[in-house]
């Protein structure tokens, strides 16, 4: 049975890998709309690390850092999602 400290660790490499792909896309893009899904994986990943430091720490502080960075990280992306729309309504 694996060790559930270890736990945090993949979690945290995941995301580590996660996030290092989402920003290549986002500079390496083809479209606004990939850079807009891109920019939403980098927060659910950011979720992710928080949620593994919580779990490594102990601390439940951390999971209200999750939860502010999870409202920036929806706001964020419907504003992104409303800029591509615009840009892409125009004749």
């Amino acid at each position: 049975m694996p060790d559930p400290a270890t736990a945090p660790v993949w979690i945290a490499i995941a995301a580590g890998l996660s996030i290092a792909l989402a920003i290549w896309r986002i500079l390496l893009g083809p479209s606004a709309a990939d850079r807009v899904v891109a920019l939403d994986i980098v927060f659910s990943a950011s979720l992710a690390l928080v949620a593994a430091m919580a779990l490594a720490t102990g601390r439940v502080l951390f999971l209200d850092i999750a939860l502010g960075l999870a409202l920036v990280g929806f706001v964020a992306t419907v504003v992104w999602a409303r800029v591509v729309e615009r840009a892409g309504a125009k004749p």
